[in-house]
């Protein structure tokens, strides 16, 4: 018996590690895979059967997942950024979800025959369109740089508005649940869950800040800690007032996202980590508790629910927030087109269906059925249609010309603000933010993080980028960002500088070859390349036609430096190394980094020579 308990738990974990892999691999969410599991191994061949599995400790095991995911969303919304925000996108969050609300909720009323207050529910989870499925679709799609920029940050910021209204509804619906609880004092349930728990996460992300600001905990337990006040506050949150602590624990990340002075930046990786194992076993395991039988019963109406969101709920919502906009209608119908639902949804759709349950509120049971189906029909839908429908309407990007370099460094910089000049989008990333700060201030568009965490899945802006330009000291970070980017942009535009110790040890680089190119070569590493920076060497920028042929290039150039880049008559960038066998012609550009010749006066960087 425990052997079998064992086998099944080892399964879900290795199942859900091996769908996100598979998900990375193919660019595709990873919740189609996680779903497509959990049913296969659930209804469909009996492997998983939940319930008898964790018996009487489910439902608090996927509250505490449940809020541990949440409050890692919440983390990510900082006003700020909010208020910075396009116009469009303001609307989107607000009026536009409201009217997705309403339609989703008056669809689920009249074709699924759910009552008012289960089909509010239902509306608020749905009206959410999370970055961990939008920000694959967009890479897939390549849409123009404004449809791109309104769909990815909607998703960034839909995603805690979304938790929080779903969670008052759920507040509400549950006081209104409570057996012998007359109207008025149902209400009072409803005030209270919701003011304990706006106090007590609000109370408890000062306190959170405080200790972390003054470091009264040393490093290594920081994200120990922050886990520890998220089940705490939300145990307490809920033994305080009924079922406040979902609540509770999105207030305290909004909060300590909003907070100054807080060093979020290896909490939120840590994190980002528990959140993908949590979402992975919890997907299984709830797709495996998926009744087939009450989906087929539900029948035509989920169908009719799923067109009303698509079909009607969007359009309506993009009509109304992009009123006025200056977008063209091609943008605004693209933009209505992309709305698949994600993890919260399904995820807290199972949590709140599990209680109403128990409370025995009719038709919770449909709730989760629905949701998921919901969620299957706009992946699907968004993912099988809109690269077709951004080329057919004309708003998808032709060829990916932009380029992300890891390394602010000088040399970074110098290369980004010379490709930058030859019509080049250039992200600049690196962890370091003295280096990143000198990149914006130059005028590079950056990105200050890693680049191979989830933080850049929700908010490195890749639309458009197709080269890597790997160059950071760390030859670990190099060859993690090639096996990271290749797959998306393709060996043959990933390139790698060594680092000082791959050059010591006789040009041995870390990254894969089968993942990345080598730039520079063995014996130019990232250290002397800088070093010719130190000697007076300038990025050259050079054309080269039939007057000046790649021969006169040579000898012009012969002894002063490394050439590095290669631009090609159509535009495709190459990195020069020990791969490199084109032959360039008139119209390529060479950029070089080169000490000036004997008498030449200094110009600027990425000038002509």
């Amino acid at each position: 018996m425990n052997e079998n308990i064992l086998f099944t738990l080892a399964f879900i974990v290795v199942a859900g590690a091996a769908a996100q892999w598979a998900a990375w691999r193919t660019q595709v969410p990873a919740i189609v895979f996680l779903l497509a599991v959990g049913l296969a191994a659930g209804p469909g061949l009996g492997w998983i059967d939940p319930d008898r599995l964790f018996g009487p400790v489910l439902f608090p095991a996927v509250s505490l997942a449940v809020a541990v995911i949440l409050f890692e969303g919440s983390l990510t919304l900082r006003f700020s950024e909010l208020r910075g925000m396009s116009t469009v996108v303001l609307r989107l969050v607000s009026l536009g979800a409201l009217l997705t609300w309403a339609v989703a909720a008056v669809a689920a009323h009249l074709f699924v025959d759910l009552d008012w207050g289960l089909a509010a529910l239902f509306g608020a989870l749905v009206m959410v369109t999370g970055p961990t499925v939008i920000v694959p679709l967009l890479r897939f799609v390549r849409p123009s740089d404004k449809v791109a920029t309104v769909l990815r940050w909607e998703g960034i910021v839909i995603d805690p508005i979304g938790a929080l209204a779903a969670v008052l509804v759920y507040q509400f619906l549950v006081s209104r649940a409570l057996p012998d609880l007359p109207a008025w004092s149902a209400l009072w349930v409803f005030v209270k869950a919701v003011g304990v728990g706006f106090a007590t996460g609000w109370i408890a992300a000062e306190a959170l800040g405080r200790i972390l600001r003054r470091y009264l905990v040393p490093d290594y337990l920081d994200s120990v800690i922050v886990l520890a006040f998220v089940v705490g506050v939300f145990t307490a949150s809920n033994l305080l007032a009924h079922e406040a602590g979902l609540l509770a624990v999105t207030v305290m990340g909004m909060r300590l996202a909003n907070m100054k002075g807080v060093p979020l930046e290896d909490i939120l990786s840590f994190k980002e980590t528990l959140t993908i194992l949590l979402i992975s076993v919890l997907f299984i395991v709830l797709a495996a508790r998926l009744d087939v039988a009450q989906l087929a019963e539900v029948g035509k109406g989920v169908v009719l629910v799923f067109m009303a969101i698509q079909f009607v709920a969007q359009p309506l919502k993009v009509w109304a927030s992009t009123w006025g906009s200056g977008l063209r209608w091609q943008e605004k119908a693209l933009i209505a087109w992309i709305g698949p639902r994600g993890i919260v949804a399904a995820a807290v759709s199972a949590l709140f269906a599990l209680r109403l349950r128990e409370l025995g509120h009719p038709g919770a049971e449909v709730l989760v059925p629905l949701t998921f189906a919901v969620i299957i029909g706009t992946v699907l839908f968004a993912g099988g249609t809109a690269r077709l429908a951004a080329q057919r309407l004309g708003v998808a990007e032709p060829q990916a010309r932009g380029v992300l370099i890891v390394g602010a460094h000088r040399l970074g910089r110098e290369l980004g603000l010379a490709l930058t000049r030859l019509g080049f989008r250039v992200i600049v990333a690196d962890t370091d933010y003295a280096l990143v700060r000198e990149a914006r201030m130059a005028g590079l568009e950056t990105f200050f993080g890693n680049v191979v965490s989830k933080e850049a899945d929700r908010r490195l802006d890749l639309v458009g980028v197709g080269y890597l330009l790997a160059m950071s000291p760390y030859p670990e970070l190099n060859a993690l960002a090639a096996v990271r980017y290749q797959r998306e942009f393709g060996r043959g535009n990933v390139y790698v500088v060594l680092t000082p110790e791959e050059v010591a040890k006789k040009g041995q680089q870390v990254a894969d070859p089968r993942y990345a190119r080598l730039l520079a070569g063995k014996e130019a590493g990232l250290a002397e390349l800088l070093a010719l920076f130190e000697r007076g060497a300038k990025i050259y920028a050079t054309r080269l036609s039939e007057a000046f042929a790649f021969e006169a290039y040579q000898e012009q150039f012969s002894g002063r430096g490394n050439l590095l880049l290669a631009i090609d008559a159509k535009g495709r960038l190459q990195g020069v190394g020990p791969e490199f066998t084109s032959r360039p012609g008139p119209d390529w550009y060479l950029l070089g980094l080169y000490l000036p010749a004997e008498g030449e006066k200094g110009t600027a960087a990425g000038a002509s020579a």
